[in-house]
Protein backbone atom coordinates (compact mmCIF):
# COMPACT_ATOMS: atom_id res chain seq x y z
CA UNK A 1 0.00 0.00 0.00
CA UNK A 2 2.79 2.25 1.23
CA UNK A 3 5.03 1.27 -2.12
CA UNK A 4 1.92 2.56 -4.35
CA UNK A 5 1.38 5.34 -2.75
CA UNK A 6 4.56 6.77 -3.24
CA UNK A 7 4.39 5.61 -6.76
CA UNK A 8 1.55 8.07 -6.71
CA UNK A 9 3.42 10.60 -5.24
CA UNK A 10 6.07 10.42 -8.08
CA UNK A 11 3.69 12.03 -10.53
CA UNK A 12 3.39 15.55 -10.74
CA UNK A 13 0.90 15.79 -8.26
CA UNK A 14 2.28 19.49 -7.40
CA UNK A 15 0.36 20.74 -10.32
CA UNK A 16 -2.62 19.53 -9.48
CA UNK A 17 -3.09 20.21 -6.08
CA UNK A 18 -1.46 23.81 -6.59
CA UNK A 19 -4.31 24.13 -9.57
CA UNK A 20 -6.97 22.90 -7.11
CA UNK A 21 -5.77 25.03 -4.35
CA UNK A 22 -5.65 28.46 -6.80
CA UNK A 23 -9.71 28.56 -6.37
CA UNK A 24 -10.66 26.89 -3.00
CA UNK A 25 -14.33 26.08 -2.39
CA UNK A 26 -15.94 25.18 0.88
CA UNK A 27 -15.21 26.78 4.03
CA UNK A 28 -11.88 28.95 2.61
CA UNK A 29 -13.73 30.89 -0.02
CA UNK A 30 -12.33 33.82 1.49
CA UNK A 31 -8.88 32.76 0.09
CA UNK A 32 -10.69 32.39 -3.15
CA UNK A 33 -11.84 36.00 -2.89
CA UNK A 34 -7.92 36.70 -2.32
CA UNK A 35 -6.87 34.97 -4.99
CA UNK A 36 -8.66 37.07 -7.11
CA UNK A 37 -8.16 40.09 -5.73
CA UNK A 38 -4.56 39.27 -6.39
CA UNK A 39 -5.31 38.68 -10.01
CA UNK A 40 -7.30 42.16 -11.03
CA UNK A 41 -4.38 43.92 -8.94
CA UNK A 42 -1.49 42.35 -10.88
CA UNK A 43 -3.64 42.97 -13.97
CA UNK A 44 -4.75 46.71 -13.43
CA UNK A 45 -0.53 47.05 -12.98
CA UNK A 46 0.35 45.37 -16.49
CA UNK A 47 -2.32 47.67 -17.82
CA UNK A 48 -1.04 50.30 -16.92
CA UNK A 49 2.36 50.09 -17.38
CA UNK A 50 1.83 48.68 -21.09
CA UNK A 51 -0.55 51.47 -21.77
CA UNK A 52 1.64 53.91 -20.37
CA UNK A 53 4.66 53.04 -22.16
CA UNK A 54 2.89 52.83 -25.10
CA UNK A 55 1.58 56.70 -25.38
CA UNK A 56 4.95 57.39 -24.10
CA UNK A 57 6.42 56.18 -26.76
CA UNK A 58 3.84 57.68 -29.14
CA UNK A 59 4.63 60.92 -27.44
CA UNK A 60 8.13 60.22 -28.70
CA UNK A 61 7.45 59.40 -32.56
CA UNK A 62 5.08 61.86 -32.74
CA UNK A 63 7.56 64.80 -31.83
CA UNK A 64 10.29 63.13 -34.15
CA UNK A 65 7.58 62.94 -37.24
CA UNK A 66 7.01 66.50 -36.59
CA UNK A 67 10.11 68.34 -35.49
CA UNK A 68 12.37 66.01 -38.73
CA UNK A 69 8.91 66.73 -40.90
CA UNK A 70 9.31 70.70 -40.42
CA UNK A 71 12.93 71.32 -39.55
CA UNK A 72 14.53 68.34 -41.77
CA UNK A 73 16.91 65.89 -40.97
CA UNK A 74 19.70 68.51 -41.08
CA UNK A 75 20.58 71.91 -41.99
CA UNK A 76 23.65 73.15 -43.90
CA UNK A 77 25.12 76.63 -43.07
CA UNK A 78 28.10 78.14 -44.83
CA UNK A 79 30.45 80.94 -43.13
CA UNK A 80 31.02 82.38 -45.99
CA UNK A 81 29.82 83.40 -49.59
CA UNK A 82 29.96 80.05 -50.47
CA UNK A 83 25.83 79.42 -50.55
CA UNK A 84 25.52 82.07 -53.70
CA UNK A 85 25.87 79.17 -56.21
CA UNK A 86 23.79 76.75 -53.95
CA UNK A 87 22.87 74.57 -56.85
CA UNK A 88 26.40 73.51 -57.36
CA UNK A 89 26.81 72.66 -53.51
CA UNK A 90 23.31 70.84 -54.12
CA UNK A 91 24.36 68.39 -56.37
CA UNK A 92 27.30 67.76 -55.03
CA UNK A 93 26.22 66.62 -51.94
CA UNK A 94 23.05 64.59 -53.92
CA UNK A 95 26.17 62.72 -55.42
CA UNK A 96 26.07 60.99 -51.50
CA UNK A 97 23.94 57.83 -52.06
CA UNK A 98 22.30 58.67 -47.71
CA UNK A 99 20.78 61.84 -49.43
CA UNK A 100 17.32 61.72 -50.58
CA UNK A 101 17.16 65.61 -51.20
CA UNK A 102 18.47 68.48 -50.69
CA UNK A 103 16.41 72.13 -50.89
CA UNK A 104 18.00 76.07 -50.32
CA UNK A 105 15.90 78.00 -47.64
CA UNK A 106 16.15 81.73 -46.15
CA UNK A 107 15.01 81.93 -42.76
CA UNK A 108 14.46 85.24 -40.53
CA UNK A 109 12.32 86.75 -37.96
CA UNK A 110 9.53 89.46 -38.78
CA UNK A 111 6.48 90.45 -37.35
CA UNK A 112 3.29 89.81 -39.41
CA UNK A 113 0.07 92.00 -38.56
CA UNK A 114 -3.47 92.36 -40.22
CA UNK A 115 -6.14 94.93 -39.06
CA UNK A 116 -5.30 95.22 -35.14
CA UNK A 117 -3.76 92.25 -34.77
CA UNK A 118 0.10 91.23 -34.93
CA UNK A 119 2.18 88.08 -34.03
CA UNK A 120 6.27 87.97 -33.94
CA UNK A 121 6.74 84.91 -36.33
CA UNK A 122 9.61 82.91 -38.42
CA UNK A 123 9.74 83.76 -41.94
CA UNK A 124 10.97 80.97 -44.54
CA UNK A 125 11.82 81.23 -48.11
CA UNK A 126 11.20 78.20 -49.83
CA UNK A 127 11.11 77.04 -53.42
CA UNK A 128 8.05 75.41 -53.94
CA UNK A 129 9.65 72.61 -56.45
CA UNK A 130 12.68 71.21 -54.02
CA UNK A 131 10.41 71.81 -50.71
CA UNK A 132 8.76 68.48 -50.79
CA UNK A 133 12.11 66.63 -51.13
CA UNK A 134 12.97 67.67 -47.58
CA UNK A 135 9.59 68.50 -45.64
CA UNK A 136 6.25 67.15 -45.36
CA UNK A 137 4.86 70.95 -45.26
CA UNK A 138 3.12 69.85 -48.76
CA UNK A 139 1.31 67.21 -47.40
CA UNK A 140 -0.30 69.70 -44.27
CA UNK A 141 -1.50 72.33 -46.48
CA UNK A 142 -5.68 72.60 -46.19
CA UNK A 143 -5.90 75.04 -48.38
CA UNK A 144 -3.82 76.02 -51.44
CA UNK A 145 -0.65 74.14 -52.46
CA UNK A 146 3.16 75.64 -52.41
CA UNK A 147 3.15 76.21 -56.44
CA UNK A 148 0.74 79.35 -55.13
CA UNK A 149 4.07 80.71 -54.08
CA UNK A 150 5.44 82.71 -57.32
CA UNK A 151 8.56 84.67 -57.21
CA UNK A 152 7.82 88.82 -57.85
CA UNK A 153 3.86 88.03 -56.32
CA UNK A 154 4.88 88.30 -52.18
CA UNK A 155 2.26 85.27 -51.77
CA UNK A 156 2.50 83.58 -48.12
CA UNK A 157 1.57 80.00 -46.78
CA UNK A 158 0.53 80.50 -43.01
CA UNK A 159 -0.24 77.74 -40.26
CA UNK A 160 -4.40 77.34 -39.04
CA UNK A 161 -3.70 78.74 -35.83
CA UNK A 162 -1.99 81.70 -37.17
CA UNK A 163 -4.60 82.45 -39.72
CA UNK A 164 -7.42 81.98 -36.44
CA UNK A 165 -5.63 84.65 -34.15
CA UNK A 166 -5.06 87.07 -37.24
CA UNK A 167 -8.77 86.49 -37.85
CA UNK A 168 -7.29 86.07 -41.98
CA UNK A 169 -8.65 83.84 -44.92
CA UNK A 170 -7.00 83.12 -47.80
CA UNK A 171 -7.32 86.03 -50.21
CA UNK A 172 -6.59 88.51 -47.80
CA UNK A 173 -3.41 90.63 -47.04
CA UNK A 174 -0.84 90.88 -44.62
CA UNK A 175 1.91 92.75 -43.72
CA UNK A 176 5.62 91.74 -42.33
CA UNK A 177 7.39 93.95 -40.91
CA UNK A 178 11.40 93.33 -40.46
CA UNK A 179 13.22 93.82 -37.52
CA UNK A 180 15.72 95.75 -39.43
CA UNK A 181 15.04 99.32 -40.47
CA UNK A 182 15.59 101.21 -43.99
CA UNK A 183 17.95 104.73 -43.19
CA UNK A 184 16.32 107.49 -45.17
CA UNK A 185 17.20 111.56 -45.29
CA UNK A 186 13.82 111.14 -42.98
CA UNK A 187 14.90 109.08 -40.51
CA UNK A 188 14.51 105.20 -39.72
CA UNK A 189 11.53 103.85 -41.34
CA UNK A 190 10.24 100.32 -40.73
CA UNK A 191 10.97 97.67 -43.80
CA UNK A 192 7.17 96.41 -43.96
CA UNK A 193 5.39 94.79 -47.32
CA UNK A 194 2.28 93.54 -48.29
CA UNK A 195 1.79 89.95 -48.97
CA UNK A 196 -1.27 87.87 -50.30
CA UNK A 197 -2.41 84.55 -48.45
CA UNK A 198 -2.21 81.85 -50.58
CA UNK A 199 -2.42 78.90 -48.79
CA UNK A 200 -2.66 77.88 -45.19
CA UNK A 201 -1.43 74.69 -43.60
CA UNK A 202 -2.24 72.35 -40.44
CA UNK A 203 0.62 70.25 -38.81
CA UNK A 204 -1.29 69.90 -35.16
CA UNK A 205 1.67 71.15 -33.22
CA UNK A 206 0.86 74.84 -32.15
CA UNK A 207 4.38 76.28 -32.08
CA UNK A 208 5.18 75.66 -36.17
CA UNK A 209 1.28 76.26 -36.73
CA UNK A 210 1.16 79.91 -34.66
CA UNK A 211 4.34 80.70 -35.77
CA UNK A 212 5.88 79.41 -38.81
CA UNK A 213 5.25 81.74 -42.55
CA UNK A 214 6.70 80.34 -45.31
CA UNK A 215 7.00 82.64 -49.00
CA UNK A 216 9.03 82.13 -52.00
CA UNK A 217 12.80 82.26 -51.73
CA UNK A 218 13.11 84.86 -53.93
CA UNK A 219 10.49 87.15 -52.09
CA UNK A 220 12.34 86.82 -48.73
CA UNK A 221 15.52 87.24 -50.09
CA UNK A 222 14.27 90.70 -51.44
CA UNK A 223 12.06 91.56 -48.52
CA UNK A 224 15.19 91.13 -46.10
CA UNK A 225 18.08 91.70 -48.45
CA UNK A 226 20.02 88.79 -47.19
CA UNK A 227 21.73 87.71 -50.42
CA UNK A 228 20.95 84.43 -50.91
CA UNK A 229 19.66 81.48 -49.18
CA UNK A 230 20.82 81.12 -45.21
CA UNK A 231 21.51 77.38 -45.59
CA UNK A 232 20.40 73.85 -47.31
CA UNK A 233 18.09 71.21 -45.46
CA UNK A 234 18.79 67.75 -46.44
CA UNK A 235 16.59 65.10 -46.32
CA UNK A 236 18.83 61.57 -45.79
CA UNK A 237 17.36 57.53 -46.53
CA UNK A 238 17.15 56.81 -42.62
CA UNK A 239 16.50 59.88 -40.19
CA UNK A 240 18.33 58.28 -37.58
CA UNK A 241 21.76 58.03 -39.68
CA UNK A 242 21.20 61.98 -40.46
CA UNK A 243 24.14 63.34 -37.80
CA UNK A 244 26.73 60.41 -39.81
CA UNK A 245 25.26 60.81 -43.49
CA UNK A 246 25.29 64.68 -43.88
CA UNK A 247 28.55 64.80 -42.20
CA UNK A 248 29.40 62.20 -44.47
CA UNK A 249 27.64 63.97 -47.55
CA UNK A 250 29.96 67.62 -46.86
CA UNK A 251 33.79 66.20 -46.25
CA UNK A 252 34.09 66.05 -50.63
CA UNK A 253 32.45 69.86 -50.64
CA UNK A 254 34.98 72.30 -50.67
CA UNK A 255 34.11 75.62 -48.91
CA UNK A 256 33.52 76.17 -44.94
CA UNK A 257 30.35 74.57 -43.57
CA UNK A 258 28.56 73.42 -40.58
CA UNK A 259 26.26 70.86 -40.36
CA UNK A 260 23.34 70.77 -37.69
CA UNK A 261 21.39 67.65 -37.46
CA UNK A 262 17.73 67.04 -35.89
CA UNK A 263 19.56 65.98 -32.28
CA UNK A 264 20.75 68.83 -32.18
CA UNK A 265 18.38 71.06 -32.62
CA UNK A 266 15.94 69.52 -30.39
CA UNK A 267 18.20 67.42 -27.90
CA UNK A 268 16.54 68.54 -24.97
CA UNK A 269 13.04 67.36 -25.78
CA UNK A 270 14.38 63.80 -26.61
CA UNK A 271 16.29 63.82 -23.95
CA UNK A 272 13.37 64.71 -21.71
CA UNK A 273 11.76 61.85 -23.19
CA UNK A 274 13.68 59.64 -22.41
CA UNK A 275 14.46 60.13 -18.86
CA UNK A 276 10.46 60.34 -18.47
CA UNK A 277 10.16 57.22 -19.75
CA UNK A 278 12.92 55.26 -17.59
CA UNK A 279 11.14 57.47 -14.88
CA UNK A 280 7.30 56.09 -15.31
CA UNK A 281 8.79 52.68 -16.42
CA UNK A 282 10.13 52.32 -12.76
CA UNK A 283 7.60 54.03 -11.26
CA UNK A 284 4.95 51.44 -12.81
CA UNK A 285 7.04 48.70 -12.20
CA UNK A 286 7.10 49.17 -8.55
CA UNK A 287 3.45 49.29 -9.04
CA UNK A 288 2.87 45.64 -10.89
CA UNK A 289 5.74 44.98 -7.42
CA UNK A 290 3.24 46.14 -4.69
CA UNK A 291 0.58 44.59 -6.63
CA UNK A 292 2.36 40.91 -5.98
CA UNK A 293 2.04 41.56 -2.38
CA UNK A 294 -1.06 39.93 -2.37
CA UNK A 295 0.11 37.06 -3.65
CA UNK A 296 2.30 36.75 -0.18
CA UNK A 297 -0.72 37.62 2.04
CA UNK A 298 -2.77 34.63 -0.81
CA UNK A 299 -0.31 31.96 -0.04
CA UNK A 300 0.04 32.52 3.59
CA UNK A 301 -3.37 32.56 4.58
CA UNK A 302 -3.34 29.40 2.07
CA UNK A 303 -0.48 27.80 3.63
CA UNK A 304 -1.99 28.13 7.52
CA UNK A 305 -5.82 27.11 6.04
CA UNK A 306 -4.05 24.18 4.30
CA UNK A 307 -1.61 23.06 7.61
CA UNK A 308 -3.86 19.32 7.94
CA UNK A 309 -3.13 18.91 3.88
CA UNK A 310 0.25 19.42 4.13
CA UNK A 311 0.57 17.54 6.77
CA UNK A 312 -1.05 14.68 5.01
CA UNK A 313 1.11 14.65 2.03
CA UNK A 314 4.33 14.49 4.27
CA UNK A 315 3.06 11.73 6.08
CA UNK A 316 2.32 9.79 2.90
CA UNK A 317 6.43 10.93 1.36
CA UNK A 318 6.01 14.21 -0.34
CA UNK A 319 9.10 15.92 -0.02
CA UNK A 320 9.90 19.50 1.41
CA UNK A 321 10.29 20.09 -2.22
CA UNK A 322 7.00 19.05 -3.38
CA UNK A 323 5.17 20.99 -0.64
CA UNK A 324 7.26 23.79 -2.04
CA UNK A 325 6.34 23.27 -5.91
CA UNK A 326 2.73 22.99 -5.22
CA UNK A 327 2.54 26.57 -3.64
CA UNK A 328 5.32 28.34 -5.84
CA UNK A 329 2.49 26.75 -8.95
CA UNK A 330 -0.51 28.02 -7.03
CA UNK A 331 1.53 31.59 -6.70
CA UNK A 332 2.04 31.39 -10.34
CA UNK A 333 -0.94 30.42 -11.80
CA UNK A 334 -2.20 33.95 -9.73
CA UNK A 335 0.34 35.75 -11.70
CA UNK A 336 -0.42 33.98 -14.93
CA UNK A 337 -3.79 34.58 -15.18
CA UNK A 338 -3.31 38.35 -14.00
CA UNK A 339 -0.67 38.57 -16.23
CA UNK A 340 -2.41 37.71 -19.46
CA UNK A 341 -5.66 39.52 -18.35
CA UNK A 342 -3.26 42.51 -18.22
CA UNK A 343 -1.82 42.01 -21.00
CA UNK A 344 -5.03 41.79 -23.05
CA UNK A 345 -6.32 44.98 -21.60
CA UNK A 346 -3.38 47.23 -22.12
CA UNK A 347 -2.94 45.99 -25.88
CA UNK A 348 -6.31 47.09 -25.84
CA UNK A 349 -6.54 50.07 -24.10
CA UNK A 350 -3.20 51.40 -25.88
CA UNK A 351 -4.88 50.38 -29.02
CA UNK A 352 -7.80 52.84 -28.03
CA UNK A 353 -6.39 55.42 -25.90
CA UNK A 354 -7.04 57.98 -28.15
CA UNK A 355 -10.29 57.13 -29.04
CA UNK A 356 -11.27 57.17 -25.33
CA UNK A 357 -9.86 60.33 -24.23
CA UNK A 358 -11.48 62.09 -27.36
CA UNK A 359 -14.69 60.40 -26.08
CA UNK A 360 -14.24 61.66 -22.17
CA UNK A 361 -12.72 65.02 -23.33
CA UNK A 362 -16.24 65.29 -25.33
CA UNK A 363 -18.11 64.68 -22.41
CA UNK A 364 -16.33 66.22 -19.81
CA UNK A 365 -16.30 69.73 -22.62
CA UNK A 366 -12.25 70.41 -21.84
CA UNK A 367 -9.06 69.62 -23.20
CA UNK A 368 -6.35 68.26 -21.31
CA UNK A 369 -3.60 68.80 -23.69
CA UNK A 370 -3.69 72.76 -24.66
CA UNK A 371 -2.18 72.64 -28.13
CA UNK A 372 -0.84 75.88 -27.26
CA UNK A 373 0.76 74.32 -24.34
CA UNK A 374 1.89 71.45 -25.34
CA UNK A 375 3.66 70.32 -28.69
CA UNK A 376 1.12 67.80 -29.43
CA UNK A 377 -2.37 68.40 -28.56
CA UNK A 378 -3.84 64.81 -28.98
CA UNK A 379 -2.76 61.84 -26.69
CA UNK A 380 -0.87 59.18 -29.01
CA UNK A 381 -0.40 55.49 -28.99
CA UNK A 382 2.81 53.78 -30.04
CA UNK A 383 2.78 50.16 -28.82
CA UNK A 384 6.05 47.92 -29.10
CA UNK A 385 5.57 44.67 -28.54
CA UNK A 386 9.26 44.53 -26.71
CA UNK A 387 7.77 46.20 -24.07
CA UNK A 388 4.88 43.94 -23.92
CA UNK A 389 7.17 41.09 -23.59
CA UNK A 390 9.50 42.70 -21.11
CA UNK A 391 6.55 43.99 -18.62
CA UNK A 392 4.98 40.54 -18.68
CA UNK A 393 8.21 38.95 -17.99
CA UNK A 394 8.95 41.23 -15.00
CA UNK A 395 5.38 40.83 -13.25
CA UNK A 396 6.12 36.83 -13.59
CA UNK A 397 9.40 37.45 -11.90
CA UNK A 398 7.65 39.43 -9.45
CA UNK A 399 4.78 37.10 -9.29
CA UNK A 400 7.85 33.94 -9.02
CA UNK A 401 9.86 35.84 -5.74
CA UNK A 402 6.43 36.84 -4.00
CA UNK A 403 5.36 32.34 -3.73
CA UNK A 404 9.22 31.67 -2.57
CA UNK A 405 8.75 32.96 1.52
CA UNK A 406 5.09 31.07 1.40
CA UNK A 407 6.55 28.10 -0.08
CA UNK A 408 9.00 27.75 2.28
CA UNK A 409 7.60 28.24 5.42
CA UNK A 410 4.93 25.40 4.14
CA UNK A 411 7.49 23.12 3.60
CA UNK A 412 9.14 23.88 7.01
CA UNK A 413 5.62 22.52 8.45
CA UNK A 414 6.07 19.16 10.79
CA UNK A 415 3.65 16.79 9.95
CA UNK A 416 3.12 15.49 14.02
CA UNK A 417 2.51 19.05 15.36
CA UNK A 418 0.06 20.04 12.27
CA UNK A 419 -1.69 17.21 13.43
CA UNK A 420 -1.71 17.18 16.92
CA UNK A 421 -4.90 19.09 17.25
CA UNK A 422 -6.89 17.38 14.46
Amino acid sequence: MNNNLITKMRKPYEVFIGLRYVMSKRRNRFISFISLISILSISVGVIVLTTVLSVINGFESSLTEHLIGMETDATVIAYDDSLNNWEIVADQIQLHPEIKGVAPYLQSEAMVTSGEKAKGVIVRGILPETEPKVSFIAEKMINGNLEALVAGQFGIIIGADLMELLNANTGDKVTLVSPTANVTPAGIIPRLKRFTIVGVYDTDMYEFDSAMVFTHLDDADRFFRAGGPTGLRLKTTDAMQAPHASREAMRTVPGRYGVIDWTQRHVNYFLSVKMTKKMMSVILVLIVAVATFNIISTLMMAVTDKQADIAVLRTLGASPGSIMKIFIIQGAVIGIAGITLGVAGGVWLAGNIDVIVSAIERFLQVKFMSPEVYYVSELPSDLHWRDVVVTAMVAFLFTVMATLYPAWRAAQIQPAEALRYE
